[in-house]
């Protein structure tokens, strides 16, 4: 994982919770946690720090997980603003992803391990988007899409009833534009 993940996630923590708090998760993960953003580290080690968050909030992993990418998006869209100002849309974002920012990052970072990401129109106001990864973070894809659509001000709902972690290949989630 590359570091910037570990550096927004102390971005997270720290806005929450204080520099003390990421100082105790990270001593209770046992962890030394200083990370440079274009080096590679052990996923164990952001999980670690990721359970200690959940045990320091008591409240669901995935709900850790997911408001992690929520934030993180928010983040990523201040340091790489390139990525989502090229696109007028939350649904011509999400469909750039695999052939333009992943290609970029890959560029880079040739030892990046991405996900990989189709997407197809169910029509106007829906997408679909095919999640496959090793690491089997659909969770944290889902809550990168919810910050995508916070940043494009576009509600949604997503629905994700096929998934890696009930025995299938992919992930895929449905993303429904909602009237309001």
């Amino acid at each position: 994982m590359k570091g910037v993940v570990f550096n927004i996630l102390e971005d997270m923590v720290v806005e929450k919770g204080g520099v003390v708090l990421w100082q105790q998760l990270l001593n209770r993960a046992g962890v030394a946690g200083s990370y440079i953003s274009v080096d590679t580290y052990e996923d164990a080690e952001l999980f670690k720090i990721v359970h200690e968050v959940q045990q320091a909030l008591d409240i669901p992993l995935e709900d850790v997980i997911r408001s992690f990418g929520d934030f993180m998006f928010a983040k990523l869209a201040e340091r790489y603003p390139m990525f989502v100002e090229a696109e007028g849309d939350l649904f011509g974002f999400l469909k750039s992803i695999e052939p333009v920012i992943h290609l970029e990052v890959q560029k880079l970072y040739t030892e990046a391990n991405l996900p990989t990401i189709d997407c197809a129109n169910g029509d106007n106001n829906r997408l679909v988007m095919n999640y496959r990864s090793p690491r089997k973070l659909c969770i944290l894809a889902e809550g990168l899409i919810q910050g995508a659509a916070t940043y494009y001000q576009t509600p949604i709902k997503i629905e994700h009833h096929i998934c890696m972690h009930r025995e299938a290949d992919h992930c895929e989630l449905s993303i429904s534009k909602v009237n309001v």
